[in-house]
């Protein structure tokens, strides 16, 4: 099992930037709660990550990330931090009792190729806001 440890998510910037998450505690009975520390913690960005065991044996895992976008109001001369919208995703994933662990590394893989910006099909409907059809 791996101990908490910071993760490093890169974004596609021009030129793009590793996103440092330290560990924040803990989330469910054996996940992790992430941040990247933003002006005021209302803009903090987080990562979860939460696998469990259901009673039935399957393995799953929750992966969530949270963007948020901080302003700065000003209020009878009182400048304060608000949240001006927030970029979620999330993934899960479902495995049975007896997936073996090339079965476990291709699902994971495949959806990683998924998201590449060269799989076109889903980054235009993702990124550009295009539909399928």
């Amino acid at each position: 099992m791996p101990s908490m440890a910071n993760v490093i998510l890169t974004d596609r910037a021009g030129t793009p930037v590793n996103h440092t998450f330290t560990p924040q505690g803990s989330e469910g009975d054996s996940g992790g709660r992430y941040a990247k520390a933003a002006a005021s913690s209302l803009g903090d960005y987080v990562f979860k990550i939460n696998p469990r065991q259901t009673p039935g044996g399957r393995r799953k895992v929750d992966l969530a990330l949270s963007l948020p976008v901080l302003v700065t109001e000003t209020i009878n001369g009182v400048n304060s931090y608000a949240v001006a919208r927030t970029s979620r995703a999330s993934a899960s994933f479902d495995f049975p009792p007896d997936a073996t662990l090339q079965e476990r590394k291709d699902i994971v893989g495949m959806l990683y190729t998924a998201l590449a910006t060269a799989t076109t099909q889903c980054d235009s409907v993702l990124t550009v806001g295009e539909n399928v059809w």
